[in-house]
């Protein structure tokens, strides 16, 4: 199957965003073949009229713990304790199998509705292997692009034997990838943290953890384990990392691991100033994460306002550009979830993960930067046609493949039965 994206105004990413102007994109295989000007469709080719859209790869989530979407706004004024109160005391041990399943189809839909075509589902709602498995099944059946992030939270000693059987049952080539989603040293005891790092290795999994975020205390005997046990290198992702001094993230750009930075939550809930500008002046690829919508929006443009805000208005700060949210919404956001040259971009032979954007709204006609006018003045309402693989997951402005109205029914019997 071979599509042609015609006539739109194309953005790149990689290696840095650039506007390409007037030119086409050739889709063949689930993959970008080619791009430039007036290419010609080939026999048989679904042709797409993207004049007057913006044609850019799609967004990537780097970290979003996706089943809370039945509990949207459930904590919105709160902070970080009462979130691990509410969200986690009270409401996630009242999850069944199905409420589960809902949330993550509801909320991994929610991303692709939004322009993110990829998305690090952190799932730690691993009461059950039935919940994992909901989790799982939800994932597929929503056409995303996921790497699902394993946090096991049922029997201590079944931890081992029921990630094996997650890996397994995750093949290798297919939309969805695994990660090991760690409690880590400045949440778990020490032995449970050793035990999840050992079984990464084993298993050849990159390590999410949230880390540098409980302060500078916590934060400098994190380090000191994952040095310790040769866990300081490219395979792990910081989450949040507000504790950290510029020293330490100087340490971790060195070792080559990765920063997931949630903006939006990270200043509701009080975690810390986010550490955007600070995570890339040191050299660390540093990328968004919606985290959760408990108490914040779900989209990316709402993240990547609010990011460039911050780091334009930092004491220190403001060498940020829209140029460099973007880039971290897509190609570096693709290297920080483990799927460098997969997805991010639109070079020929990554993953044809692809968002059209209308500019016919008020809020985004006659945008003179075009780079300027995704980060600053598009919202959900812009994202009219998302591909994933090559494959159409939303066309003008609707969701295909899925019964939207029964999947929103059911995620508020799910919402009345949580809460």
């Amino acid at each position: 199957m071979q599509t042609l994206i015609k006539n739109g105004t194309v953005i790149d990413t990689e290696p840095e965003p650039v506007v390409l102007g007037r030119v086409d994109v050739r889709i063949e295989g689930g993959r970008v073949a080619e791009v430039g000007p007036e290419l010609d469709a080939p026999p048989g080719a679904e042709v797409i009229d993207a004049a007057g859209r913006l044609v850019l790869p799609g967004f990537v989530d780097t970290h979003r713990h996706t089943w809370q979407a039945a509990i949207r706004a459930a904590v919105p004024d709160v902070g970080f304790d009462g979130y691990l109160g509410r969200v986690l005391g009270e409401l996630a041990p009242r999850y069944r199998h199905e409420d589960v399943y809902v949330g993550n189809l509801a909320g991994a839909l929610e991303c692709l509705d939004a322009g993110i075509t990829t998305l690090l589902d952190w799932s730690h709602i691993q009461l059950t292997p039935g919940h994992t498995d909901a989790a799982l099944q939800a994932l597929r059946d929503s056409g995303v692009r996921a790497v699902f992030g394993y946090c096991h939270g049922g029997e201590p000693g079944a931890f081992a034997a029921e990630t094996r059987r997650v890996r397994a049952a995750i093949p290798e080539g297919g939309l969805l990838t695994m990660a090991m989603a760690a409690f880590g040293p400045e949440i778990a005891p020490e032995e449970h943290a050793d035990e999840e790092l050992r079984l990464a290795r084993e298993l050849g999994l990159p390590v999410t953890a949230h880390l540098g975020v409980s302060g500078a205390e916590s934060a400098a005997r994190g380090l000191a384990f994952l040095e310790a046990r040769g866990w300081l290198n490219e395979d792990v992702t910081y989450i949040h990392a507000t504790s950290y001094d510029d020293e330490d993230l100087k340490r971790i750009a060195g070792s080559g691991g990765a920063v997931s930075v949630s903006p939006l939550d990270e200043m509701t809930l009080g975690m810390g100033y986010p550490v955007t500008g600070r995570a890339r002046a040191a050299g660390i690829p540093t990328a968004f994460g919606i985290d959760t919508v408990t108490c914040a929006p779900g989209d990316m443009f709402s993240v990547m306002r609010t990011a460039y805000v911050l780091e334009r208005g930092r004491p220190g700060g403001g060498a940020i550009t829209t140029r460099d949210v973007l880039r971290m919404a897509t190609s570096e956001g693709a290297r920080v979830a483990g799927l460098a040259g997969v997805a991010g971009s639109l070079r020929p032979g990554a993953q044809a993960d692809v968002v059209l954007l209308s500019t016919a709204t008020l809020g985004m006609a006659a945008a003179q930067d075009p780079i300027g006018a995704v980060v600053l003045n598009a919202d959900t309402s812009c994202v009219e046609t998302v591909l994933v693989a090559g494959r159409v997951v939303k066309r003008d402005g609707r969701l295909l493949h899925h019964d939207v109205p029964a999947v929103l029914g059911a995620l508020a019997e799910s919402a009345a039965a949580l809460v």
